[in-house]
C-alpha cells in the first residue's frame, strides 16, 4: 500500500513506486529481389510514418546494403506495425521480409 505524505500546504502526496519503462525492438527491414522501391517507399511512409525523404533514405541503404532498420518502437507497436506491412506486402504480391528485434 501506498503511504501519504504531508507537504507544507497541508495537502497528500501519494508516493508513485518508479514505473519500468516497456522494453525498446527494432524493426528491420531486409532486402530481396521482387519487392519494388515504389513499395517500400509506400510502406515506410504510410506504416511507419516516415516522410518522403527519410523513407527514400532507409529504402536505399537497405537496397545497397541488404538491410536496415526502419525505426526503433515499443514491442507492441514495432510488432504491430510490421505485421501491417507484412500483410499489405503479401496483398499486393510481394515477399518483402520485416523482422522485430530487441534494441
Amino acid at each position: 500500500m501506498q503511504e501519504e505524505q504531508q507537504t507544507h500546504t497541508g495537502a497528500s502526496v501519494v508516493e508513485i513506486p518508479d514505473l519500468e519503462l516497456p522494453p525498446q525492438c527494432k524493426v528491420v527491414i531486409f532486402n530481396d529481389d521482387f519487392t519494388t522501391k515504389e513499395f517500400v517507399v509506400e510502406i515506410l511512409v504510410q506504416i511507419f510514418h516516415k516522410n518522403n525523404e527519410e523513407a527514400v533514405s532507409i529504402m536505399e541503404s537497405v537496397h545497397n546494403e541488404g538491410s536496415g532498420v526502419v525505426g526503433i518502437y515499443t514491442y507492441d507497436i514495432a510488432m504491430t506495425r510490421t505485421q501491417m506491412a507484412t500483410a499489405r506486402a503479401r496483398k499486393a504480391g510481394f515477399p518483402l521480409r520485416l523482422e522485430v528485434q530487441k534494441a
